[in-house]
């Protein structure tokens, strides 16, 4: 019959169409414009653990649990585009009629709401009425009285990939309390959106604390479920400890994917741009210069008011503003650099840092010394920068320690 002929003929053609296309792959997608010709093949979109609730929800049944949270702890209503609104995991999990016992809050607090470095007091949440237990006030690790009682430890939380920032300090540390009380851990991956390299100065176990507590670089290209797997296997925790640890992976992610953040993951970084430069102008927290808190611009510029204004010609003045109440400088013009709309980085920069240290009207302040070693894990950067050597020179210092951690790295990683 003509008419079959020629449909057999159509949808033969349509088929080599979609072939050549590359409509039939795999691991692709094929995205379309509104007139309907085909554009540049896009990848799957990245599938948050707390999403994949089919593996881990006969985890919790039957059980008491804990769950470490911020306002990032959530479950994706769009699973593969983030954009279309979420819930908060602890709500979909308390409609499900999982059995939670109590909240576990980081730096700034369940509800992300206060400052960096502010105390977060126990309390209850009013929204659900559980109780709040801080980790981040009188202690930062649970005590054997705060776990009591639970049969598990979730922990969902949104890391940035940076040593200093403190998520993966808290992690360690009820990782360590979970496994003194033989209480299993489960960690919901998320992605690292710094995870595409390793860099940085590596922390020395002589400045070990809360802004590192391992021997790791600045910039360590991990999630925090690979990150977890890796303190648990190299005996990291506290006297050698092991717990009990379940990580749920991510679907469709690679280190060298982007992921951008739909949630700010603290106060003060507001969007990929400053989870971006968060590496390098995070080291300025250990200084005297303002790194924008107090802006609407935080980690995406650079200022003081002993910074010379003749080299550095844009100004700003901090005010108190949402996460800042009182920041470096309130109230003065700081002289520095605006670098809202700089290219993606995929190094730790000491360019600015070096520059600032240059055109400071009092070198002899400009750091603070403790505050600084903490940052940088090691007293030698300040030393380097002090003596007046450039940026290369001191990044050939860390190439060694770099090379070591890649190789206790490679052991763990879950994603290529």
């Amino acid at each position: 019959m003509p008419f079959m002929s020629g449909l057999k003929n159509t949808l033969f053609l349509w088929f080599l169409w979609l072939m050549a296309c590359g409509n039939i792959a795999n691991d692709k997608t094929t995205d379309t414009t509104a007139s309907g010709s085909v554009s540049a093949e896009v990848e799957k979109a990245i599938v948050v653990a707390a999403n994949r609730t089919s593996e881990y929800l006969k985890l919790l049944r039957g059980k008491k649990v804990g769950i470490v949270a911020n306002p990032t702890s959530v479950i994706f209503r769009g699973p593969t585009d983030p954009h279309q609104g979420y819930t908060h995991l602890i709500d979909s999990l308390l409609s499900l009629d999982i059995n939670i016992i109590k909240v576990f809050s980081p730096e700034h607090g369940f509800r992300g709401m206060a400052d960096a470095g502010e105390a977060v007091k126990d309390g209850v949440d009013t929204q659900t009425g559980l109780p709040i237990t801080s980790l981040y006030g009188k202690n930062r690790k649970p005590t054997a009285s705060q776990l009591e009682g639970l049969d598990l430890v979730l922990f969902d939380i949104q890391d940035v990939g940076v040593r200093f920032y403190t998520y993966i300090a808290t992690l360690q540390l009820v990782m360590e309390a979970c496994a003194a009380k033989n209480i299993p851990v489960l960690v919901l991956d998320r992605p690292n959106p710094n995870g595409h390299y390793v860099d940085g100065p590596t922390m020395e176990k002589e400045h070990q604390g809360f802004l590192g507590m391992t021997p790791i670089p600045l910039v360590y290209g991990m999630t925090i479920g690979e990150y977890a797997i890796m303190i648990n296997e190299e005996g990291w925790l506290e006297g050698g400890v092991k717990a009990d640890l379940t990580v749920i992976p991510l679907e469709n992610y690679t280190h060298e994917k982007t992921y951008s953040l739909p949630i700010r993951p603290s106060p003060n970084l507001p969007n990929d741009q400053a989870i971006n430069l968060y590496p390098s102008l995070g080291l300025f927290e250990g200084t005297h210069v303002n790194a924008g808190r107090g802006t609407e611009f935080q980690f995406q510029r650079f200022g003081a008011p002993f910074l010379s204004e003749e080299h550095f010609e844009f100004s700003y003045t901090p005010e108190p503003n949402f996460g800042s109440k009182n920041p470096k400088h309130k109230g003065e013009i700081c002289h520095g650099l605006d670098l809202s709309k700089y290219p993606r980085m995929s190094v730790v920069s000491l360019k600015w840092l070096i520059s600032a240290y240059e055109h400071s009207r009092d070198q002899s302040a400009f750091f603070k010394t403790s505050g600084f070693t903490k940052h940088a894990g090691t007293t030698k950067l300040q030393l380097a920068i002090e003596s007046g050597l450039g940026e290369e020179e001191i990044r050939k210092s860390w190439q060694a320690d770099l090379a070591r951690f890649k190789a206790i790295r490679a052991k763990y990683l879950i994603y290529p």
